[in-house]
């Protein structure tokens, strides 16, 4: 039995007949319910993950000034219970901080139509993880195929999974504000593992690299996990290419991987700076770059003989 307060999820036809307009336009407007903490759920592999971070500390501190703003939105279960669609963070802000019971608009609809309704709610936040979102949209196309009247085949993205037809995935594009190629690109993110996904998330490995790693085998990309943890160095996008076509010609392995991982890209040779300041006392006066140049690289091949022979003296 539920104890949310003042719960009505509708009149039916027939009552309308014999409400005015004004009721009736009343009738429409969302009802919000103040909804106990311990009557709601979680929404089933919901793929937003709540951190208790510092966004969830001022989240907290805006709820102790103001209260929940904009309410959560919940369907009701068949077994009576509350699902949450949107507002994962307010809910558990509002556990931390001991109130009892939770804002809410009670939307009448059925799980799959919630996914839909939960992703789209949640298109406008501005700090999503990128396998967050690979989640999600997954999650929303497979719902949208499950309706009725939807297309099932046919999906023309490059790097996608076939998950449903191209209205679709217009649908969700126009919706989240995203490029098709983008939304495949996020849902290929999902084929990781975890430890790859956790470098994406954190901005370690970049997009389009990790893409082609997503079509490797779980072996393989631990292979590539390895070779990261004892380098400390990430694929490039070239490298990620070269892994995968040897991948898919049956011709990798780890040393394989590690041949590929170990040649060096353009952006990590090394670059010297020197301050002239600190050099101009050491070079002759009046001499011009290219002299310069060569003066102190005499001196660096002077000073690594003296080294050389410092050391084979110490023997």
């Amino acid at each position: 039995m539920s104890h949310a307060k003042d719960i009505d999820l509708g009149m039916t036809a027939y009552d309308e007949l014999f409400m005015t307009d004004a009721e009736r336009a009343e009738n429409r407007l969302p009802k919000i319910y103040e909804i106990p903490l311990s009557e709601i759920d979680d929404f089933p592999d919901h793929p937003y993950r709540v951190l208790d971070d510092e966004d969830m500390e001022d989240l907290m501190e805006s709820i102790k000034d103001r209260g929940i703003i904009t309410p959560a939105l919940v369907r009701r279960k068949d077994d009576g219970r509350y699902e949450i669609i949107s507002g994962h963070r307010r809910k558990r802000a509002c556990e931390r901080l001991g109130i009892p019971a939770l804002r809410c608009e009670v939307k009448d609809v059925n799980r799959d139509e919630a996914i839909i309704l939960m992703v789209d709610s949640n298109s406008q936040r501005t700090e999503i993880a990128p396998t967050d979102k690979g989640r999600a949209y997954k999650m929303r196309l497979e719902a949208m195929k499950r309706l009725p009247g939807r297309p099932s085949k046919e999906n023309s993205a490059p790097v996608g999974s076939n998950l449903v037809g191209t209205r679709s995935n217009d649908e969700l594009a126009e919706a989240v504000g995203e490029s098709h190629t983008q939304i495949q690109r996020y849902i290929r993110l999902t084929h990781l593992v975890p430890e790859l996904q956790q470098f994406v998330d954190e901005g370690k490995i970049k997009m389009r690299p990790a893409v082609e790693l997503s079509y490797l085998d779980e072996e393989i990309q631990r292979d590539v996990v390895d070779r990261i943890d004892e380098t400390e160095a990430f694929p490039s996008h070239d490298q990620a290419i070269r892994i995968r076509k040897a991948f898919e010609a049956g011709a990798i392995d780890y040393d394989k991987v590690t041949d590929i991982m170990a040649e060096e890209k353009p952006n990590q040779k090394p670059k010297f700076k020197f301050s002239f300041e600190r050099l101009r006392p050491l070079i002759p006066q009046g001499y011009a770059d290219k002299q310069a140049e060569d003066y102190i690289v005499k001196a660096l091949e002077y000073y690594r003989r003296y080294l050389q022979k410092q050391r084979e003296q110490a023997r």
